[in-house]
């Protein structure tokens, strides 16, 4: 697998795959590259829909630019428990914000769920985000607003009285309940445009369509989300009795 940066011909040939259709596996594939860091170079530069090579390719080479004139980050980086590696864990991080981004989330309220889930601690102030991530304060809380409408995070006091914004074991399921009562929100929608459509019009029809569709998928996340439930709490090598099913 060859490893450094990507080369001006690679990032023509990412390039032409998006504008093929191409996932981003197979153009890795093409390249010999692993599909993370084709993942990272395209949600780094625009986006499937906007990324253009050259413009990717003057821009990486800024960056690289500004961290050579800016000098070690020593300083900056905070000793990394448990023997690991710190480029190892920033590369990690980079790579697990784009896969969020990736699935509709935007980019700061990425970067934060990211850097709150890969803590030891599992919870950071405010005022530690905007160190970690060096933002500003106002984009730190305008993430945290949505990862809490969200069910993503959740916030609590701690003995000097700050604000801790946590992500815990139950988190993920809290969203997924969330994301499901949305949902239902939908499907009640659209039952009332059925009445106001009329019964039986294409456009009715339509959206009775979509309330079955919804109702089903909603019904069977919530069901698989309460069954899994114990998984988040179990040791890895160990399987809870509501999973074997």
């Amino acid at each position: 697998m060859p490893g450094g940066r990507l080369t001006q011909q690679e990032r023509q040939q990412i390039a032409l795959g998006l504008a093929d259709g191409l996932p981003y596996a197979e153009i890795a594939r093409s390249l010999d590259r692993p599909t993370s860091t084709v993942t990272r170079e395209v949600m780094r530069n625009g986006g499937p829909t906007a990324y253009r090579a050259e413009l990717a390719h003057r821009a990486t080479e800024h960056r690289a630019h500004r961290r050579k004139q800016a000098g070690p980050r020593d300083s900056n980086t905070a000793p990394q428990a448990h023997g690991r590696d710190a480029e190892a864990v920033q590369e990690f991080e980079e790579v697990f914000t784009t896969v969020l981004m990736q699935s509709g989330m935007p980019k700061m309220m990425s970067r934060v769920l990211t850097c709150l889930t890969i803590t030891d601690s599992g919870s950071l102030t405010a005022s530690e985000l905007v160190e970690r991530l060096q933002v500003s304060p106002a984009s730190v809380s305008k993430a945290i607003a949505y990862l809490e409408s969200q069910s993503f995070i959740r916030r609590e006091r701690d003995e000097r009285r700050r604000d801790r914004y946590v992500v815990d074991d139950d988190i993920w399921y809290q969203s997924m309940i969330a994301s499901a009562r949305a949902t239902e929100q939908i499907i009640e929608t659209a039952h009332q445009g059925v009445g106001v459509l009329g019964a039986g019009t294409p456009a009715a029809t339509r959206l009775e369509g979509v309330a079955r569709f919804l109702g089903f998928v909603s019904e069977n996340i919530t069901r698989a989300a309460n069954q899994a439930r114990d998984v988040l709490h179990t040791k890895s090598g160990t399987v809870p009795e509501a999973s074997r099913d």
